[in-house]
């Protein structure tokens, strides 16, 4: 609890005889040693009264009835009427509902702008809050043994004694906490197992019992807005979280529906495109991307990071003097001064690029191209005074010229029209509160000597060290935390042009762009790891280096 004037509290529990002089001034002595301590929760914790009496004589005092929580008083769930993360930034338990009033204990009812919020939050609810006094130290020690007791494995997950609805609401607001990208709930033969995955890998979150299963679909399928009779493939969308458009799919395999939750954070923000571990200076990335009559075209394989590039390239094109426009499958991240187009079951990647077209365009976002409808129309807006920006499905950004001569693209409008290409991967960075220092293994440094003598890197290993990590709460026990990009820019030089119109295979391509300058994605990878940034056996399970 918090008291403005300490010190009055303590003269007032005096004069009304709950506490001798000597006593405040031993809660005082204790105040100075631990000064985000309150005094009541000093006292409290001194045991230097009846802790009933004291609760009342403080809430008394500062005009509130002030009660001692205990666990039996608590007869509703908390999570079914806000979450954890609200009760503990709001030192706020929720302990019963009463004709339509529902009694919430604080910590602190002086000034509290939470209480507010807590508040607010019910009446959303129809309720009307009713508010009480308790020890900081109560509700403290009840909000962490909450956690304790229905959390699964690490992650927090509630499964045991939690309705449905609170149910799938935590599994998806500990997905959210844990910065997960996806959520997957699996029947299985006899549990229903939930995994996320976080900075790439997939974990375990929760194990649900074999008898909530259909009670776990009916949810997922009713906030999804899904068919619940249909046990066929189906996707949906969940919309009841403010921050995040989650995208869901369900899968039926031997043992039931499988669900998968893409999360996409609302309005969040672009990060600079060298934040993304893109390589070279602002000079560099306005010579490939900053074009007319062209496309730039971004390749990797499914969940590497092709769209978080897409922003951040078009945020740095972003100028009040040019008209961008972008065509989504879904609008993931909305951004201030461009026309975002989303694509729905009325339209199409070509059918809205054809419109856009007459809109006046200068950049044009095509969030993937998938066809040769597509390209054969993105290319006519690049041939035509347009950049054009896209992604595309395969390994690297050499193989980008084999995927569109495969969707039916001729050489020679690859060659006009086809700038620059693009290529990455995530790769997760090492943990920076539990990464420790070491010297490379000889195998390590044989392994990075054929790769800098390959490409002419000219590296020396003389001094350097590499990092490695053990794990720790703040990632997970991982040893990683969050992901960073690995890239290749294949920019097309006219002796690459020539080679395309001629119809030359991809290693005559890749001879020739590595002579021009062309550095493929190891050699970015190998940048990362004597940087610090990754390791070796991370960049190998993404580029098989050895």
């Amino acid at each position: 609890m918090n008291v403005k004037r300490r010190q009055p509290l303590g003269v007032e529990l005096v004069r009304r005889g709950i506490i001798s002089e000597n006593d405040i001034e031993k809660a005082l002595q204790y105040q100075r040693q631990h000064p985000n301590k309150k005094l009541g929760d000093i006292i409290y914790l001194l045991d230097l009264c009846d802790p009933t009496i004291l609760i009342e004589a403080i809430g008394d005092i500062l005009g509130t009835k002030g009660i001692i929580l205990k666990p039996d008083d608590i007869k509703i769930n908390l999570s079914d009427y806000m979450s954890i993360d609200i009760a503990k930034k709001s030192k706020a338990v929720p302990f019963e509902v009463v004709a339509g009033k529902i009694k919430v204990c604080f910590a602190n009812t002086v000034n509290n702008r939470d209480m507010e919020t807590v508040r607010m939050i019910l009446l959303n609810r129809g309720l009307i809050m009713e508010s009480y006094l308790t020890f900081e130290s109560d509700i403290d020690r009840y909000l962490h043994s909450l956690e304790g007791s229905v959390a699964d494995s690490e992650t927090g997950v509630r499964t045991q004694g939690s309705t449905i609805t609170a149910l799938i609401d935590s599994i998806i607001k500990t997905a959210m906490e844990k910065r997960a990208s996806d959520i997957h709930i699996e029947p299985m033969q006899n549990q229903v197992r939930v995994r996320y995955r976080i900075d790439g890998e997939l974990v375990n979150a929760a194990t649900i019992e074999k008898s909530e299963q259909s009670h776990v679909i009916g949810r997922l399928k009713a906030i999804s807005n899904m068919h619940q009779e249909k046990q066929e493939s189906q996707d949906g969308r969940i919309l009841l979280y403010d921050d995040y458009n989650i995208r869901v799919s369900s899968q039926p395999n031997v043992y039931g529906e499988k669900f998968v939750l893409r999360l996409l954070k609302k309005n969040e923000d672009i990060k600079q495109v060298f934040d993304l571990g893109f390589p070279g200076d602002e000079k560099s990335l306005n010579k490939s991307v900053n074009k007319r009559n062209s496309i730039t075209i971004i390749a990797a394989p499914t969940g590497e990071g092709k769209t978080t590039t897409l922003y951040s390239i078009i945020d740095f094109l972003n100028r009040p003097e040019i008209n961008i426009t972008t065509i989504e499958d879904p609008v993931e991240i909305r951004i201030d001064g461009l026309n975002q187009i989303e694509i729905d079951n009325k339209s199409t990647f070509p059918n809205s690029l054809r419109t856009v077209l007459r809109q006046d365009p200068d950049v044009i976002l095509v969030g993937e191209i998938r066809d040769l409808e597509t390209a054969e129309i993105a290319i006519q807006a690049g041939q035509t005074g347009h950049y054009v920006l896209s992604t595309i499905h395969t390994i690297d950004s050499i193989e980008v010229i084999n995927r569109l001569r495969k969707l039916g693209v001729s050489d020679y409008d690859i060659a006009s029209t086809l700038a620059t290409s693009i290529s990455q991967r995530l790769v997760r960075r090492i943990c920076p509160k539990c990464k420790k220092q070491r010297d490379f293994t000889d195998e390590e440094k044989e392994i990075i000597m054929s790769i800098s003598k390959k490409y002419n890197m000219n590296l020396k290993l003389d001094g350097l060290k590499t990092y490695e990590s053990t794990g720790c709460q703040y990632c997970n026990n991982t040893g990683y935390y969050d992901r960073i990009g690995v890239f290749e820019v294949l920019d097309i030089t006219d002796e690459i042009k020539e080679l395309i119109v001629k119809g030359a295979s991809s290693i005559e391509i890749r001879n020739k762009a590595l002579e021009v300058g062309y550095r493929p994605l190891v050699v970015d990878g190998i940048q990362k790891v004597l940087s610090g940034i990754t390791t070796l056996k991370e960049l190998n399970k993404k580029l098989l280096i050895f």
